[in-house]
């Protein structure tokens, strides 16, 4: 047998961060169930779920910068895990909302969504994400194409875009958390379009 391929230097990596991501879940229901959520337990767990999503996605999208910045190449191999945990906290945070908050309430979520701009706007962020995990598997990759896929996948960037400004418009006064989480995506979304420009003027030389 040959030496160790990159990809098996940290086996611990993938089922510590997988553990890890499910951490915040246990702690919302445990605390729920200790009754520890506070006077609206069920706003309380909206919001975590839904800042737990946003962690996740912006995580998902540091880890090409990272390679590139620093040559690590441990973050790649999470990217998809910690996009998927965002879509799986999105989804939970959806999902409290329709069945806990609105009990289910078609007319209520519809009223919602069209005339509440922040719930619009992060029912917008959620769909955007839909294709995204649908597509998270190897066999997307090759039915799309790379090039396609890769297009398609930007929209990372809009659905975690998304994502601040409803968190923005959620907390409304104190704008300090969400306007770091903005600048961090800038700066990564920054790094990204640099890192383009110049792979095209060394292409150009």
């Amino acid at each position: 047998m040959g030496s160790a391929a990159p990809h098996d230097r940290r086996p611990w990596l993938k089922p510590a961060v997988f553990t890890g991501a499910l951490a915040p879940l246990a702690v919302i229901v445990a605390e729920a169930a200790l009754g520890r959520l506070g006077a609206n337990p069920i706003a309380e767990a909206l919001n975590r779920l839904g800042l737990t999503a946003l962690i996740f996605l912006v995580a998902a999208l540091a880890c090409t910068p990272l390679r590139t910045l620093f040559g690590w190449t441990w973050p790649i191999r999470l990217r998809r895990m910690l996009g998927l945990f965002g879509f799986f906290y999105a989804l939970l945070h959806l999902s409290t909302y329709v069945g806990l908050d609105q009990a289910f309430d078609a007319h209520a979520i519809f009223a919602d969504i069209t005339k509440r701009r922040f719930i619009y706007i992060g029912f917008a962020a959620f769909v955007t994400l839909i294709p995204l995990a649908v597509t998270s598997t190897a066999a997307s990759v090759r039915r799309l194409g790379f090039v396609r896929w890769k297009r398609l996948h930007r929209l990372a960037y809009v659905a975690a875009a998304l994502g601040v400004i409803h968190f923005g418009l959620r907390v409304k006064k104190d704008l300090r958390e969400p306007i770091l989480y903005g600048v961090v995506l800038g700066a990564l979304l920054l790094a990204r379009v640099g890192v383009q420009l110049r792979t095209r003027w060394l292409k150009q030389t």
